[in-house]
Parts: C-alpha cells; structure tokens; sequence
C-alpha cells in the first residue's frame, strides 16, 4: 500500500481522505482511464467533442500539441472544468515557454545552460518554463532531463543534456526545478529518461536505446543523479524505451537476452530497482507510447498493460484510445493485470494530484490576464543573458578572435541548415537572421549559394547544380574576402539515429576548402558536436541557438564587443585529436 504521508506527496489526512474517496467512487472503465495521459493534436476547441472523449477515455492526463494562446487556453481549462476528476495537463519545456506556445520565449538549451558558470540559467529555464506553461493551464512538467551526455555521436539527447559530468546535470537538475517551484508550487516536476540515455549513439523514437554501463558505472552517473533526487521530493519520473542489460542480469541471474526489455516493459528496473531499492515513491510514466523502441518490442496488446504491469503508473498517449483503454480492461479482467498494482498506481496518481492540491473546487485554473505572461520582455532578458554568459569558443587556434570589423569587413558567409524536406520550402529564414546581424555589426556580406536556394529562386535546373561547383579563383577569392563565416544549423528528428552536417550537394562550392586562403571561423547554432565534420576549421564557436538573441551575441563576441565566458564540454571534441588543430 502507498503510504501517501510519505515523500513525494506529503499529504494530510483531509487529502488522502479525497483520494480514498475519490477512487472508490469510481468505476472500473474511471480507473483504467485514469492510466492514460493522452495527446490532443489537433488546435481548436470543440466543446461536444471533448465531453465526448472524456466520457470515452475517463483520461487522468493530457498533452496538447499547436494553436495560438487563446485557443489553447480555452481548451485546456475547458478540459479541466469538464473532467469528473481533475487533469494532470503537462508540459514538455526543455527549452523554456517555447515548448509550450509558438509565442513562448526560448530561453537557453540545456547544453547552453551546463556551459555557463553555474546554475542560475538553469534556474531560469525552469522558471520562465513553469510561468507560461501555468498560463496555459499546465501543472505538469516533463522536465528536467537528467540524461548524462557521454557519447558525442548521440544527437537525441545533445543540446538536451546539461552536459557529461553527472555532478553538472544534478545540479542544473535542482535549479530547474527550483525555478519551477518558484514559478508554480502547484506544480509536478519529471525527471527523464530513466534508466537514462546519452550513453550510445540511437534514437528510441526509430530503435530500442541500450543504456550498456555496468552496474557500477551506471550507479555513479545516472544511478547518483536519480536517487539524488529521489532524496529531495521528486515527484514523478519518465521511463524511456531503454534497456540497461548489466542491472537486468544483475537482478535476474540467467535473464536470456531476448527477455531484456526496454525499462518501460522491466518489472526488474521499474519495480525492483526503481521502487524497492531505490525507494522511489512518486508516479512513473512512460515515455511516448509511438516510440519505436516500444512498438516494436512486444505486440501493442502486450505493451500497453505490460508497462502498467511492470510498474509504470500512466501510459503516455494512445494509438488507438478504445483499443488501448481495452488492452488494459483485458489483462485486468484476465487477472494479468492485479488488483494491487492497479491499486497501487491510482494511489500514486490521484496522490499527486491532491500533493498538487487539485482535490479543490477550484481546479487551480489561472486568470486568462496570465496569458501576458507569455514571451513577455523580462522573459527574453533571460535569453539574454544565458547568450551572454553561454556561448563557447570551443577553440581559435590560429587567434581569428576577436575580428576586427574594421580592417576584416568583406566576410564569405557558408550557411549550412538542415536539408530541406517538404516542396513547401521557401528559404531557411535563420539565414535571413545571420546575414542581418552580421551587417549589423558592419560587416559586407557575400553569401555563398545553396542548391535548394538555387532551386527555389530559378526553378529546377541542372545549371543550379553547376553553379554550385563553380569556384573562383583563389586569387579573385582572397582579393575581395577577408575572411570566412561557416553557421552550421542543423537538426533531425525521429528520422535518422545520429544527425551530421550535409552540404546542400554533392562537391558543392560551400565546402571548406577557403579554409587556408582567409581566416575561416565556424558556428553551430544547434548540435555542439559538429566539429566532426569541419575538424580543420582552427576557429569554433558553439552558439547553441538559431534565435536572434543568440545569433546577436556569438558575432558580438566574434568581434571583441563581448568576451566569450562558456566553457566547452570535452565532448565537443568528439573523440579525435584532430578536432582541437
């Protein structure tokens, strides 16, 4: 049995009385329901039609996705008002508010963050973070990502990660969630991906991730970080698709390797190491459930109660919400699914929503007058200010910094973004921004072409390809450059496990070859691990972010106006001596 009085929920005996009740009070169809946080993807509010799915699911939580600020407040507080018992509404902030509006403020990735000296950017995230998720109708927030960054090839986790030192990502791990609980004490915190990623190289999204540290190795990295936490009142964990085989054959002597599954399927991570040994209280949630390393491990009648049944307490989203919703019913009805752990998980569930104190008439809604809380100017001060403090010269060994824009103005600018992926691409617009800036800053900008521009701005041509082989002469090149600009901004998605930088064409003009005739510098405003493929750039800076506060002040920095203060995590070196020439 829960004891609810317990760590992380803390409760008096009024509150435990309204879970008690609460749950007796509900049918069983309520409390399978009760499992599920499900995902709204498409903006817009239809009254009749959100009555209906909640008479449907009976859901405990939900995960919107799209649409303006009013919209979707209208939507989420209708949801809360409409609920029989009230939702859990989450949030996936690792960036700030922008992950919860188009129109939130980004204020540092978390990579960003690990580089600055000390937490207070961190703080700061989780801050802005939990203030516009709040105004949204947010008490949920599925974040801090405690992943430890140890491998340079993993581009799922990159910027996410406060960086490799498991010292670093508790503490920015803390100050997130202080800035959240500062923000919103009404609101849950998540710690994620356990059993944890960033060891190996792929993507859970396309393949079963495959954590393979020792048990000793595991416990002093991610091990210390979670049971830190655990400490000091977590409230609830993520588990992603990912195995930890060492700790499952620790636990279970003679475990087949075809029986190692990922922890959102282990009863050994989740109940005998997570609960029984680590002594972890609070609600456990999967990761999503569309995920490959979850789909394609076990039949989705099997997975969807096998999580519960493992030891997961909700089940995140729903291929199909009857047809998953009867996964569960069945394996209950068939006794796999017992009585306790049922028991046990709506403890856990409706024990955090009171800890939360929705056990009130109110519902905890906010005043639609918080919606100005969103992207507002003391939030972007923030942004700032991780810029300013955050962005790395990784290395100038042959001391290109600082650019003196007045005897080095004429600048050959390379932007290299993702390729594009759809016949609807117009441009990159953060191309746009860096040329904007740069002349800002005084500088004559020629910019290189790209291919998909070519194709673009003169219609598909294969003279667009030959235009991209031409080269100057060198001559002509170092007679009208002073020196070149490589902005690398790339950055994949569920679609390839590890995302490398790709010239726009095949022997394409934009590749480094100026490298030795001007002084040639790199930026990358996403990944902090390109220098893999520009090794022989002596010059790198890591400005962690394609947005105009950061552009501003990685060239600010670039030319003496501001001294570069981040410090890069070994990492950015990927392993390779070449990397630091």
């Amino acid at each position: 049995m829960v004891d609810l009085k317990k760590s992380p929920f803390n409760l008096n005996d009024s509150q435990i009385n309204w879970v008690e009740e609460t749950i007796n009070s509900m049918t069983l169809d309520e409390k399978i329901g009760q499992l599920f946080v499900l995902l709204k993807a498409v903006p817009g509010v239809d009254e009749e039609k959100i009555k209906k799915d909640l008479s449907v699911s009976h859901q405990g939580g939900l995960r919107w996705q799209g649409g303006d600020n009013e919209t979707v407040y209208h939507q989420n507080s209708f949801y809360q008002k409409t609920s029989k018992t009230p939702l859990f509404i989450a949030a996936n902030c690792d960036d700030g508010g922008i992950g919860v509006s188009k129109e939130g403020t980004f204020v540092a990735t978390a990579a960003e963050c690990g580089a600055g000296e000390g937490y207070e950017n961190a703080y700061h995230l989780g801050y802005v973070a939990a203030k516009e998720a709040s105004a949204l109708c947010c008490n949920w927030m599925f974040n801090p990502v405690v992943d430890v960054y140890k491998n340079w090839r993993n581009t799922i986790v990159n910027t996410r990660s406060f960086g490799s030192d498991p010292k670093k990502v508790l503490e920015n791990a803390r100050a997130y969630i202080k800035g959240v609980k500062d923000a919103n004490p009404n609101m849950a915190c998540t710690a994620k991906h356990f059993p944890g990623d960033g060891v190996e190289e792929l993507d859970q999204h396309l393949v079963m991730g495959v954590n393979n540290m020792s048990v000793e190795e595991w416990e002093a990295n991610f091990g210390m970080v979670y049971r830190s936490l655990i400490k000091e009142g977590l409230e609830s964990i993520m588990v992603g698709h990912i195995a930890l085989p060492e700790m499952s054959r620790k636990l279970v002597p003679g475990i087949k390797d075809e029986d190692i599954k990922p922890a959102t399927l282990s009863k050994e991570l989740l109940t005998d190491l997570l609960r029984d040994d680590m002594g972890f209280n609070g609600v456990v949630i999967t990761d999503a459930s569309h995920m490959v390393g979850l789909s394609a491990t076990s039949k989705r009648c099997d997975a969807v109660p096998g999580a519960i049944i493992a030891g997961c307490d909700m089940f995140l989203f729903a291929n199909d919400v009857e047809e998953d919703i009867g996964y569960v019913k069945k394996a209950y009805e068939e006794g796999k699914l017992t009585e306790e752990r049922l028991s046990d998980a709506l403890h856990r569930i409706l024990g955090l929503k009171a800890h939360l104190n929705m056990n009130t008439e109110v519902r905890n809604i906010p005043s639609k007058d918080d919606l100005a809380l969103i992207g507002c100017d003391a939030h972007h001060e923030f942004a700032i200010q991780a810029a300013k403090e955050c962005i790395t010269l990784v290395k100038d060994t042959r001391n290109n910094i600082p650019v003196d824009v007045n005897k080095k103005k004429r600048l050959f600018l390379v932007y290299v973004g993702s390729t594009p992926t759809s016949k609807g691409y117009t441009g990159d617009p953060v191309k746009n921004l860096v040329i904007e800036e740069l002349e800002r800053a005084g500088f004559e900008v020629d910019v290189c072409p790209n291919y998909h521009d070519l194709e673009v701005e003169n219609g598909v041509s294969p003279m667009n390809f030959i235009k991209m082989l031409n080269h100057q002469t060198r001559k002509e090149f170092v007679d009208n450059h002073d020196l070149a600009l490589v902005v690398i901004n790339v950055k994949g998605y569920a679609q390839e496990n590890n995302v490398r930088l790709r010239w726009s064409i095949n022997h394409s003009c934009e590749l480094p070859w100026y490298n030795e005739e001007v002084p040639t510098i790199g930026m990358s405003l996403n990944y902090t691990n390109h220098l893999i493929d520009v090794p022989q750039l002596h010059t790198f800076i890591n400005a962690y972010a394609p947005k105009r506060e950061h552009i501003r002040a990685a060239i600010e920095k670039m030319i003496g106006m501001d001294e570069f203060r981040g410090k890069a995590d070994e990492t950015v070196f990927c392993g390779r001596w070449d990397t630091r020439l």
